[in-house]
């Protein structure tokens, strides 16, 4: 992510090009499903950019990000520690604001 982006609170640059990440969805199976809030999503391209960092966590198995309603479901093998989830939101150029 460029420092355009982090300050804009979007993950679109200027020049209108989008970040492009993979996400981690499907294999619902069996573990942990937490639901968080994340501020500053605008678009399904941010959704990705969430959706990748939260998905590169060791133990997780899917990850759903909706930026319309803020939320990010993440299902994993164990509960997630809080601070890796919200190092990984940061480092996608969002903020962890906690469990939904």
């Amino acid at each position: 992510m460029t420092a355009d982006q982090k300050n804009s609170g979007s993950c679109c640059t200027p020049e209108g090009s989008c970040h492009s990440g993979a996400t981690a969805e499907g294999a619902q199976g069996a573990g942990t499903t937490t639901v968080y809030r994340v501020t500053g999503m605008t678009c399904g391209h941010c959704e990705g950019a969430v959706s990748e960092e939260i998905s590169a966590l060791a133990g997780v198995t899917a990850v759903k990000a909706v930026a319309a309603t803020g939320e990010v479901t993440v299902t994993s093998t164990a509960p997630l520690d809080e601070d890796a989830v919200r190092a990984a939101v940061t480092e996608a150029g969002y903020e962890l604001a906690g469990p939904a």
